[in-house]
């Protein structure tokens, strides 16, 4: 929020979408309401770029809340080489999955169980998952100018 006013106070964005019912920002001398989306006038260099953070929001997101092993509907995250034999909290070895699949693997490799991923855990990549990956459910307003998030 803090990052679009500035660029709007500063002549670099110009407003697409408005929320009426959103928040006004007040000044000494001026009000700003909060838009819900902008558009940037020129290029304007992102100061950092870091990696997706690993949040559990965006990690269902990732997988479209489905099991990993089944494909039902997933509650929980699961390691594929879990924690207790060596495995590392990353986005290439956690995996959505439900709650019947995770309590059956328990602390198994695939191989022991004769299992397989249905798709290789990977981090996602994108102009949309910094954004989205610490959100549960992007704001409605969003989804015209978002389009698919890449998975």
């Amino acid at each position: 929020m803090r990052r679009a006013v500035v660029l709007l106070v500063c002549g670099k964005a110009e407003v697409v979408h408005g929320d009426p019912t959103g928040m006004v920002v007040h000044s000494a001398t001026s009000s700003l309401e909060v838009p819900s989306v902008i558009r940037l006038a020129t290029y304007v260099r992102v100061p950092y770029r870091g990696r997706v953070p690993l949040t559990r929001a965006g990690l269902m997101l990732r997988d479209r809340y489905r099991c990993a092993y089944c494909g039902g509907r997933a509650e929980t995250i699961d390691h594929v080489v879990p924690r207790s034999r060596g495995g590392q909290h990353t986005w290439q070895n956690c995996v959505a999955c439900c709650a019947k699949c995770n309590h059956r693997k328990a602390d198994k490799l695939l191989s022991e169980l004769g299992w397989r991923l249905r798709v290789v855990p990977s981090a996602p990549r994108g102009p949309h998952w910094r954004l989205l990956a610490g959100v549960v459910d992007a704001d409605p307003l969003w989804l015209p100018y978002l389009g698919e998030p890449a998975a």
